[in-house]
């Protein structure tokens, strides 16, 4: 793989990028990340089994990314687990820099994440991008949420960094601390869809700082311009499942916090199976499997995958998951 250099004593950065089925959107998501202002040291992209040419387009790409083509599709979930361990135990990470496919960052979103970084007073573990749809307009997708009774003085070292201060991000563009990461583990791959960033995220910051710099920007190029929970069809049940096995079965969150993420994700989900009745088996589904049994063990998920799955198994042997 191509070095990207940046200078020496600098962190060394790698982007992470999963792909599935989206040649074209992950062509310009490489292509962005070629022409950032400070260039990621290094990609890893990981090709969740796709059946088109996505993964010809990762691996003709100039910007030479460690690619790894997964046997099976573990959704982001699973990818985002063996991603961000490949940049830790190949590539060294000091932070990893994580994204979907249909991620474009503008030039300088990855050098606004390290100029804040550089900036806090504080110690940070997650810093998060300002994410816009095509047009322009804050994604309602990809808003991260504000950290709960913030006391003056974290809002104001949030503030020295040009940011706020955040509880939990999304995927679409974060960069994490890979000592942390080794620390307390990596995302939870059974969740394959939704709430994978929102737990994982969270559990980083339930004691470490974070914040969201709007100076680093990006483009989420989803097809509309709508919130995940709009239209979710049968991805209903991963909503369900996996917000529910979050709270519920993880230590991720305070027991203030799970009474009010949960109340409002309850509303949430009355409001969308009154407009959408059909959902209302494929949400029963959800709560029965989240209440039956907890998530798999990520070696599990990735049993497909040797290469994956032993590098993942390393991340959270260390870090007593």
């Amino acid at each position: 793989m191509k070095s990207l250099g940046s200078e020496a004593g600098t962190p060394r950065v790698l982007a992470v990028v999963v792909a599935f089925n989206r040649p074209a959107l992950l062509q310009e998501c490489l292509d962005a990340l070629a022409a950032q202002s400070r260039r990621p040291d290094g990609v890893v992209v990981i090709d969740n089994a796709s059946t088109d040419d996505t993964g010809v387009v990762a691996d003709a790409h100039p910007i030479g990314a460690d690619v790894l083509h997964l046997r099976r599709n573990v959704g982001g979930a699973g990818g985002f687990a063996a991603g961000i361990a490949r940049a830790l135990e190949v590539h060294g990470a000091d932070w990893v820099w994580v994204m979907d496919d249909d991620t474009v960052p503008r030039p300088g979103a990855l050098e606004a994440l390290l100029i804040a970084e550089a900036a806090s007073p504080v110690r940070l573990s997650v810093l998060s991008s300002r994410a816009v749809w095509t047009d322009g307009r804050d994604h309602p997708m990809n808003r991260s949420r504000t950290r709960l009774g913030a006391s003056a003085q974290e809002k104001a070292d949030a503030a020295a960094a040009g940011g706020r201060p955040i509880r939990t991000a999304s995927y679409v563009s974060v960069l994490l601390r890979g000592e942390d990461v080794r620390r307390l583990g990596l995302p939870i791959a059974d969740y394959f869809i939704w709430s994978d960033d929102f737990e994982h995220t969270g559990r980083l910051l339930r004691r470490g700082r974070g914040i969201h710099v709007p100076a680093s920007v990006v483009e989420h190029r989803t097809a509309v311009f709508a919130n995940a929970q709009a239209s979710p069809g049968g991805r209903f049940y991963y909503d369900v499942r996996n917000r529910l096995w979050a709270l519920l079965r993880t230590r991720t969150f305070t027991p203030l916090e799970r009474a009010l993420y949960g109340g409002r994700t309850a509303l949430g989900w009355i409001r969308q199976c009154a407009r959408h009745p059909e959902l209302l088996g494929v949400g029963r589904r959800g709560l029965l499997d989240a209440l039956r049994r907890g998530p798999r063990p990520a070696v599990q998920v990735l049993s497909a995958d040797p290469e994956a799955a032993e590098a993942v198994r390393r991340i959270e042997r260390a870090a007593a998951r």
